[in-house]
């Protein structure tokens, strides 16, 4: 699925996307889309409340569907977002950026929102913005040049 939701794996079975279990990608969804939370909580409520019959669980279900389905934008989608600002601010932190060699053999490039992670020779960094795991990245393009200029700087 393109929401980023509940899929069918090619090799069999159910599966979740695990952009779905991005906790500050939820606090992002739920800042930016209170109102329908709080009416569809509302709504849950007063379902509850009024009607006595299997009839309200199927109401309730349908109510939070509704709520993750039409929400506005999916969880995925701001994971995606997130990925763009990241490059764009390798950019404009390229300079300030600090490379630095770890005892485990790994090295970890740091600017002011970003974190790099990786094994020399590897072709791909563990990225981190703002707090926020961005999962692994190939090593490729701006974020290349972002590593390169930190590890030239730090000589």
């Amino acid at each position: 699925m393109k929401d980023g939701g509940w899929h069918f794996h090619v090799t069999g079975g159910w599966g979740m996307n695990p952009d779905w279990w991005n906790p500050e990608a939820w606090l992002q969804v739920l800042q930016d889309r209170w109102l329908v939370v709080v009416v569809a909580v509302a709504a849950i409520l007063l379902v509850l409340k009024l009607v006595k019959t299997v009839l309200k669980w199927v109401l309730v279900i349908a109510i939070a569907a509704g709520v993750l389905t039409y929400g506005g934008y999916s969880v995925s989608d701001l994971t995606a977002t997130l990925k763009r600002e990241a490059i764009t601010v390798m950019a404009g932190e390229a300079g300030e950026a600090r490379y630095r060699l770890r005892d485990d053999g790994t090295f970890e490039v740091t600017g002011p929102n970003l974190k790099l992670t990786g094994v020399p020779n590897a072709g791909e960094v563990e990225v981190t913005y703002r707090g926020i795991p961005l999962g692994t990245w190939k090593l490729e393009g701006a974020i290349r040049e972002f590593v390169e200029r930190a590890r030239s700087s730090a000589q």
